[in-house]
Formats: structure tokens, C-alpha cells, sequence
């Protein structure tokens, strides 16, 4: 017979519940502000409400009506080096954390606000409802709300998105060598989404002092918990990646604060992350001012049964019980929130001209400036003053034939030794002697507390990365072994990294790159040889560096580490194994972020190419003998391109060719073409001529392969073909 052993998680699992002799224990002054931070936070929200419910918020008004008690409970366990950072429903989190952040000392719902304290809700408010005023300038309303100052990261519209941008402030928090901590906070719908479950694994294999807090409030839209899983008790979730876990009643704040300050207590010893799931319950819809009831998912004896266990009431009851507050004295704070909120409605609205009676509208001025609209997208590169910049043509400095790849690590490892805050991730990154091109020799071993090799978690890694970028202490590089595996990071790059700046009001520098390997040609098919050149370059907050030659892979590698925007770096497999000029000693310059280079002068057509595309094309022109304007982009993003240089070239030509190897339907010069023709119609001869690769992916086989993708013979057969016209 076989011999059977029940087996335990290693990590803990712990319920939570007061007691009495809990309530009669805790410092009056705790229970004081507990009570003021819920009183404010709960005012806010039904103000909120009543806001949308006249039309005067646009988009929506995700409360937190009700979930108080796990915000309010948690932040007062947390010291203001700490960070948070929230869900789509996260006006209680990120307003615990803000008056957390005001009022270090406590805040006494008896006496009037401070004036920061009132500014603070004024512009909590002015942002939800899209104005300039608020935190984003409007950009970001309710879903979006970001302080960083106060330790608040943001909050976020994407289920389960910013968890592993709190993973990067945690990496961050232990690299520089504090004790802080980050807390994420999600819902019962996160839980189970993989960028969350991604992190967890990550977060646990590196220890970092990260709170995973789960508001379990039951439902995600209509669907209840139960229905989304077979396990309910969501902090069952932790021990399974070894991560000690809580569960206790997120109606209960004190039972909150109390599970908090212990698990804060095992982040900061350094004995990894932590996980609690509080159980709460939003008393209205997914959003706006109508009980669940009302659409049919929950019966109004449920929601009842919650409401009679409302934190704010609790806390009230032992505040009377124990004599700290009269019955009169409550019911006055309470007013006096409200009388707050109205109060800073009146400072942004105002009575419709000419409307019903208690119409009201926005002021005017409170509106931002629509020619706001695309300011910080990207940077303004003002931190490329006083840069040195240079060219293979003009280059001072001793020059000596070097492989592409060579040029690749030792870039590097010199921008690492001059900046101890360079750090490098990715997958294998730190073995197989520099990863699986070689492309990160010898950087382990010279930094080895700066290049983290990471578990295959796409979303996780790029993601911590995204939170390390907006931290603002270092700068991360993340590889990814090939360009299609950025599509698993899909969320983390385009809707996180690519908008963060652009969503919080255009401010939030986000000194992040990104290499990737386009393998196109190697025999490795459809999903390891994509060129992600033409989505990257229409995504928006991005920077495309796209190197053909040793020399200029060091001077755009050194500009994408200078730039407060991400930057992709492309590099092509074909040039890994390429030889050409680079530098012997000076590896510092750059090359000048929207900056092409014309590699072969002519009068006939120009060619514009980039990455390992540029040298068919030019061996193309030679053997055709067809006299072609060769130009190479090096940059591709939109607001990089180097119009200058393709003017000019078009100016002369007539006639424009754009050459790539990838796919037609992810075509980098789909766009490009388009652009051409709107900006130089009037010296356009013909329309612009496109070539690319097939619909299909690359296959693996060979033949298939070479007939999927351009290479020499396609350009020289164009180049044939547009010298006839």
C-alpha cells in the first residue's frame, strides 16, 4: 500500500478578530483619528455621489462607500516612507494615505481641518471630476489618483495592473536601504488575474517588503466570488507561494490596523511579503449612487445585514463606550464633514445662468486648457542639456572594428560603473555568461547586487521595473529575449509604462528601457520573430531607438539612459554577429534622440530603412547600381522621427521607398508612409512605395521563412522597378 503524509504550507495563515479587551486597549488617539480619517473619507464619497448623480462627474464614480475600514485601518499601521498604491476603487486608500501624510500626528474630527487638509480633498475632488486643478490636471478622475509626495502611487483602471508596479517601489525601498514598505491594494477580481499572481511569485523569490492587500468585497461587477473561484478565502492565495498570509473583517478597522501593524512588522524584519484579505462590502453598485439590489445580483438582506456592521458606526460605539466621545459630539463630526464637503463643491461650481432652482454647473475656469491635450505624452528632453554628442563620421576618438553584441555589453557595464543606478532585469540575464546572446557579459560578476535574473513573469518583471522607473531612485533596463514575448507584457507596457506620464498630468519622468531581440530570419517561427517596430511607434509615450551599426547602438543605448521617457531599444539578431567601427575608450557620447543618418547619398529615390534592414538595402543600391538616398531612422517613435533629414532627402528624390523585413499588418511604414504623404505631397513625383514582409509570421521552415520576410533580392527588384517610373 502506498504510504500517504498530509503536507502544510511552510507559510503561516492567521485569522484576525478583536476582542473587547482590544477596543479597551487601544490608544484613544488611534481611535480619535481612525474616526476623523473615516468620517472624511465617508463624507467625501457620498458628496462624490451626489456630484455624479447631477451629471457633474464625467465618466465614473467608483465609491468605496463601506470599504472604509480596511483603508483607514491599514494606512495608520503604515509611516509616511511608505507607498501605496490601489484599484479603479481607490478614493479611501489614497485618501487615508494623504491625510496619513498631512496629519502625522493624528487628526481630531472635532476640530476644523487644517487648510492642507482641505486643499487636499479640493483637489481630490477637482480631479475626479476632470479639472485642472486636480492631481492630474483631470486627466486621471476617479480611477486614476496619484500623490507622491504623500507615498500615494496611483491608483489604477486596469484590474490587477498596479500591483506589480508596487513590487517595483518595494524593490526600490530595500535597494536603497531603508525600512519602508509598499502596500498594494485590489479586489477579489485581481486575484485571480495573472499580472497579480505573476507578482506574488516574484515578489516572494526575492523577498521584497511588499503588503498584498486584498478588499475582498465579494463581488467584481455582478459576479460573486464564489462563482470566480474555488477557494472564496482569497488569502488562501498566499501560502501557496510561500507568502504568510491574514484574513480578518475589513469592517472591523481596528481588527485591520492590528493584522496590519503585525504583517508591516514581518516586512520590515526582511523575511519577504505579506498578504491580508479584509472583508468588506461596497454598499452601492460597481459605480455610481444604486444598490447591487437594484440590478439584481444581491438581495436587499444582504445588504442590509452589511450595513448593520458599518466600520464608521463601530468605531463610534467604543468611542462613546469609553467615554472619549459624547453622542452630540459625534453626530457633530459627522456634520461637519459633510458641511466640508458642500463647502468645497461651492468653490467649483456654480449656478446654471438661467437654469431650474439648485442647478448647477462647473466654473468656467476650472476647466483645463484643451491645448493641454497632448502636453507630457513624452518629455521635453531637457535632460539632454549639455549632452556630448557624436557621429561615426566625425568622431574624434580612436575607432577599432568591433562585434555589434561586444558593443552591446560593454556599453553597458561602462554606463553601470558610472551610474551605480543603472540596474539591470530580465530572464536569464544574470547566466549562460551574459544571458542568451551574450549581450550582459561579465555584469553579474562586476555589479552583482544590480542585475536580477527573473522568473518567467513577463508582466511581473516589466511591471516591477515600471514601479523602480517612477520611484525615481534608479534606473532599470529590462531585456526581453524576444520581441514577441513584449506582447505577454502587453498591459505593463502600453497601458502602465507607455501612459503613466501622459495619465498623471504629464509630469512622472519615467527613466525606463526596454532591449528586445528581433529574431527575424533565425529559424525560430512565428512567435520568436516578430519586429514590434510599427506597434511601439504608434503607442503612445514611447521612444523607439533602432540601432544598425556598433558605434551608434553605444550613442542611442546612452541617450535611452539619459531620457526621462521609456525607450525601446531594438536590436536585430542578423547584426549580433556583425563587425564595425566603435569605440576603444570613449563609450560616454550620444546620439541625438531624433536623429537619423544618411548612409549613402543619391539623387534618383530614397530608401528609408532601419536595424539590419539598412544593410540589405544598401548592398541592394549597389548591386542594382540604381543611385538611392539611403537613410537609416535609428529613432522611429512619432515624436522622434527625423523630418528634417527625410525632407530634405524628399526634396531632392522625388520618390520615397520604405523597407522593412516584418510583417505587413504590424508594418512599421504603414504609418510613416501616411505621414510622408501628408507633409511632402507637393514634392512627391509618386505616391510612397512600402516594402515588407508577407501577412503571414515567419515559419520554420527555411523556405517559408525566406518567403514570409524581405530581404536583398526584394529591395533590389523595388529599387528596379521605381527607377522605371
Amino acid at each position: 500500500m502506498t504510504a500517504e503524509r498530509r503536507l502544510e504550507h511552510a507559510a503561516p495563515w492567521t485569522e484576525v478578530t478583536t476582542t473587547a479587551a482590544d477596543w479597551d486597549a487601544a490608544d484613544p488617539a488611534l481611535l480619535t483619528t481612525m474616526y476623523g480619517q473615516l468620517l472624511l473619507v465617508r463624507a467625501f464619497e457620498e458628496y462624490v455621489l451626489d456630484l455624479a448623480g447631477a451629471g457633474l462627474v464625467h465618466g465614473p464614480a467608483h465609491s468605496s462607500i463601506g470599504q472604509e475600514g480596511g483603508a483607514v485601518g491599514s494606512v495608520l499601521a503604515l509611516t509616511g516612507a511608505d507607498t501605496v498604491n490601489g484599484s479603479h476603487r481607490g478614493h479611501h486608500q489614497f485618501l487615508a494615505k494623504a491625510l496619513g501624510h498631512l496629519e502625522p500626528k493624528g487628526l481630531d474630527p472635532r476640530a476644523e481641518v487644517s487648510a492642507d487638509v482641505r486643499t487636499t480633498l479640493l483637489r481630490t475632488l477637482a480631479e475626479i471630476c476632470g479639472l485642472d486643478r486636480g492631481f492630474g490636471h483631470g486627466r486621471g478622475g476617479s480611477m486614476h489618483l496619484r500623490w507622491p509626495e504623500a507615498g500615494a502611487l496611483g491608483t489604477n483602471a486596469i484590474v490587477g495592473g498596479g500591483v506589480p508596479f508596487a513590487a517595483g517601489s518595494a524593490w526600490a525601498h530595500r535597494q536603497a536601504g531603508t525600512d519602508a514598505v509598499a502596500v498594494t491594494y485590489f479586489g477579489d477580481g485581481a486575484v485571480n488575474i495573472g499580472s497579480t499572481l505573476e507578482t506574488f511569485n516574484l515578489a516572494a523569490a526575492w523577498r521584497l517588503p511588499l503588503c498584498f492587500f486584498v478588499e475582498n468585497n465579494r463581488y467584481a461587477v455582478a459576479t460573486s466570488v464564489e462563482e470566480a473561484t474555488g477557494e472564496p478565502r482569497l488569502s488562501a492565495r498566499g501560502p501557496g507561494f510561500g507568502i504568510a498570509s491574514w484574513r480578518t473583517d475589513g469592517m472591523d478597522p481596528l481588527a485591520v490596523h492590528l493584522t496590519t501593524r503585525a504583517a508591516v512588522a514581518e516586512l520590515r524584519a526582511g523575511r519577504g511579503p505579506v498578504l491580508i484579505e479584509a472583508d468588506v462590502y461596497r454598499y452601492f453598485h460597481q459605480n455610481g449612487a444604486f444598490p447591487g439590489s437594484a440590478f439584481g445580483y444581491r438581495t436587499k438582506e444582504e445588504e442590509r445585514s452589511w450595513r448593520e456592521r458599518d466600520p464608521i458606526a463601530l468605531v463610534a460605539r467604543h468611542l462613546e463606550r469609553r467615554g472619549l466621545f459624547t453622542p452630540r459630539q459625534l453626530t457633530e463630526c459627522a456634520e461637519r464633514a459633510a458641511a466640508l464637503m458642500a463647502g468645497l463643491g461651492d468653490e467649483l461650481l456654480e449656478p446654471v445662468p438661467g437654469g431650474r432652482a439648485g442647478e448647477r454647473r462647473v466654473r468656467p475656469a476650472e476647466w483645463p486648457d484643451p491645448a493641454f491635450v497632448d502636453v507630457g505624452v513624452r518629455g521635453d528632453l531637457t535632460e539632454f542639456d549639455g549632452a556630448r554628442y557624436a557621429e561615426a563620421d566625425t568622431f574624434t576618438g580612436a575607432l577599432a572594428e568591433t562585434k555589434f553584441v561586444d558593443a552591446v555589453a560593454t556599453v553597458m557595464a561602462r554606463r553601470m560603473e558610472a551610474d551605480p543606478s543603472v540596474v539591470v532585469l530580465g530572464e536569464d540575464v544574470h547566466r549562460l555568461k551574459g544571458g542568451t546572446n551574450g549581450a550582459t557579459r561579465g555584469l553579474k560578476e562586476a555589479f552583482p547586487d544590480r542585475v536580477w535574473g527573473t522568473p518567467i513573469c513577463e508582466n511581473a518583471f516589466t511591471g516591477t521595473a515600471g514601479g523602480i522607473a517612477l520611484d525615481g531612485r534608479f534606473r532599470p533596463v529590462v531585456e526581453f529575449m524576444y520581441a514577441d514575448f513584449l506582447w505577454v507584457a502587453a498591459d505593463q507596457l502600453f497601458n502602465q509604462i507607455g501612459k503613466v506620464r501622459h495619465l498623471y498630468g504629464g509630469t512622472a519622468a519615467v527613466p525606463l528601457v526596454v532591449r528586445s531581440k528581433v529574431a527575424t530570419g533565425t529559424g525560430y517561427g512565428a512567435q520568436h520573430s516578430m519586429d514590434p517596430a510599427g506597434v511601439f511607434a504608434t503607442a503612445p509615450g514611447w521612444r523607439v531607438a533602432a540601432p544598425s551599426t556598433p558605434f551608434d547602438y553605444v550613442g542611442l543605448m546612452n541617450s535611452a539612459l539619459r531620457c526621462q521617457d521609456p525607450v525601446v531599444v531594438l536590436e536585430h539578431v542578423d547584426l549580433y554577429g556583425t563587425s564595425g567601427p566603435a569605440p576603444v575608450d570613449d563609450w560616454d557620447y550620444c546620439v541625438p534622440v531624433g536623429r537619423a543618418a544618411v548612409r549613402r547619398a543619391g539623387a534618383r529615390l530614397t530608401v528609408l530603412s532601419y536595424l539590419a534592414m539598412t544593410d540589405r538595402v544598401l548592398r541592394a543600391v549597389a548591386a542594382t547600381g540604381v543611385d538611392a538616398e539611403v537613410v537609416d531612422l535609428r529613432w522611429l517613435d512619432r515624436a522622434s522621427v527625423d523630418w528634417d533629414t527625410i525632407g530634405a532627402s524628399v526634396r531632392k528624390t522625388g520618390a520615397v521607398l520604405v523597407a522593412e523585413q516584418g510583417a505587413a499588418g504590424t508594418s512599421y511604414g504603414g504609418w510613416l508612409a501616411d505621414e510622408i504623404q501628408r507633409r511632402f505631397f507637393d514634392w512627391l513625383d509618386h505616391p510612397v512605395e512600402r516594402l515588407t514582409g508577407k501577412e503571414a509570421s515567419p515559419a520554420i521552415s527555411q523556405v517559408l521563412e525566406r518567403a514570409a520576410i524581405a530581404g536583398e533580392s526584394d529591395v533590389a527588384a523595388k529599387l528596379t522597378e521605381m527607377a522605371g517610373y
